[in-house]
């Protein structure tokens, strides 16, 4: 028989058609940190080329963030397959306005953190590669925001994970061993257990694209043991987001490293938890979500109070927003235990607020900390008389992390409160109130201690003000803050939308499945 001369149908597996322009930005951020990071590794002994390049290239990555939230907000979900092999098949990159939002704000925070490096790094640091894992990092956290595969946020998690060793030991300093000992066991418990719970995954659906997942998750409800599952996610994440009662690595850890690093890793690791739960509990499994959200809704008050409680015992400035962080990611699990659009609108407005909120905090502690010779409350003092425009900066940093007018902290706290009394959790917004008080407590405490007592009258020399590359960044962040709290409008509607496509992922799986959803 004669061999059939007929091409073989390619679309059936492949796609065929050119891809827009546009589309290119869904995987331009991962590819652009990943090249600037081998760059910067090539030139790592060129201490004083190294920010310049990394500054530079930072800026570019906030343009190519800012342009891809506007595609997405413009056209919806966009979808890239790798190797143009169709999903589920294909390992996919597919965002939606949440991973847009979640990357183009961390970017946002790089490049404010890689403005304070230039006076926090010195020679020897930028040496030993800052400037390379800072970039290491971004290309981790963009993947995980970016990613459409479950196997793959695994991926970009380990790759994170590293450049954040590397972040944490850079200076080979004794606490900084120990702190990232304590950092590294428990986030490598957490590592493991989501790496089997993919196993797991996979042996149940047979895929890992979350679109294809989505689908098929309501129809396995009587036959696969979904709860199981989504609880395993929710612990492995609880553990990356610091939620309690595995929490107790990042107050131990997070004081180690130098205070641009702590102000880095304080604005994005742990949000990268938070939006892995956002998009495990709220996308793929939202009915075994619902199922689990009281014990959800408890560890999210235990969180809470940790935090506030753990931070009004703190004598180390460093030490306190370890705690204020944790408080932090106790709201945004509350948020996430209410579900609803409502609800999960106010989770993405919370994590941007303080992904930018608690990074300038980190940044003004240790401007703080140069201007008063050390992170203790004990010796501390005079900063208000010497430095009103520094202190006036610090404070309104406090009222907004403790969710008072007009800052950014306090509408999201309302929609949160809110959320909760309509969904049933009356209890819930009492403790979220409760928190933000005890929050303003301990900030408060900073502030008359550090700022406005008057300083040891035995001090002989007045300090020398803080480096404009040290007090930029603070600024810039808290003016953010300020302009978020007085014209909440854009962000506000953003995350609503976020939270709907979320709630309703039509959207999403019609972008990886065009035809019309999942096999």
């Amino acid at each position: 028989m004669a061999a059939s001369t007929s091409p073989a149908d390619l679309s059936a597996a492949l796609v065929l058609q050119p891809v827009a322009a546009l589309d290119w930005l869904v995987i331009l951020p991962v590819a652009w940190c990943l090249a600037i990071g081998a760059i910067l590794l090539m030139i790592r002994h060129k201490s004083l080329a190294q920010p310049l390049v990394a500054v530079a290239a930072l800026a570019v990555l906030v343009g190519l963030d800012a342009t891809l939230l506007w595609h997405v907000a413009q056209s919806g979900p966009v979808t890239m397959v790798m190797g143009r092999w169709l999903p589920p098949f294909g390992i996919a990159f597919t965002v939606d306005l949440t991973g847009a939002l979640f990357a183009l704000t961390s970017a946002v925070v790089a490049l404010i953190g890689a403005v304070a490096a230039i006076d926090d790094i010195n020679a020897s640091g930028r040496r030993y590669g800052f400037y390379p894992f800072l970039m290491l990092l971004m290309a981790g956290v963009s993947g995980a925001f970016l990613t459409g595969d479950v196997f793959n946020l695994y991926v970009w998690f380990e790759v994170l994970l590293i450049s954040s060793f590397g972040l944490l030991v850079l200076g080979s300093e004794r606490e900084q061993i120990d702190g990232a000992v304590k950092y590294g066991f428990l986030n490598l418990v957490a590592t493991t257990l989501f790496l089997i719970t993919t196993g797991y995954l996979y042996g149940i659906f047979g895929m890992l694209n979350m679109a294809d997942i989505a689908a098929k998750a309501p129809g396995l409800q009587m036959t696969a043991p979904l709860v199981t599952l989504t609880a395993l996610f929710i612990l492995a994440f609880a553990m990356k987001a610091a939620a309690f009662p595995v929490n107790f690595w990042l107050p131990a850890s997070y004081h180690t490293p130098r205070i641009v690093v702590s102000a880095l890793f304080a604005g994005l690791l742990t949000k990268v938890g938070i939006y892995a739960l956002i998009r495990i509990g709220i996308m793929l499994f939202p009915a075994e979500r619902e199922q689990l959200s009281l014990v959800l809704a408890i560890v999210a008050a235990l969180t809470m109070l940790t935090g506030s409680l753990g931070a009004l015992a703190q004598s180390d400035t460093r030490r306190l927003l370890g705690y204020l962080v944790i408080s932090g990611i106790g709201a945004m699990l509350a948020g996430i235990a209410i579900g609803g659009a409502d609800a999960i609108g106010g989770v993405i407005f919370y994590a941007v607020h303080s992904m930018l909120v608690m990074t300038a905090l980190y940044l003004a502690a240790g401007a703080a900390a140069r201007l008063s010779g050390g992170f203790s409350l004990t010796n501390a003092g005079g900063l208000y008389r010497h430095f009103p425009l520094f202190a006036a900066l610090s404070l309104m940093l406090f009222f907004s992390v403790s969710g008072l007018p007009p800052f950014s902290g306090f509408w999201p706290k309302v929609m949160l409160v809110k959320a909760a009394i309509d969904g049933g959790f009356a209890w819930l917004a009492a403790i979220l109130l409760l928190s933000g008080f005890l929050t303003m407590i301990a900030t408060g405490r900073v502030f008359l201690l550090a700022y406005w007592r008057p300083a040891d009258a035995q001090e002989a020399a007045i300090p020398q003000p803080p480096a404009i590359t040290a007090l930029l960044p603070v600024l810039v962040l808290t003016v953010s803050s300020v302009v978020i709290g007085l014209f909440p409008e854009t962000l506000l509607n953003l995350a609503q939308q976020a939270a709907a496509t979320l709630n309703e992922p039509s959207a999403y799986l019609n972008s990886v499945f065009p035809a019309g959803g999942a096999p």
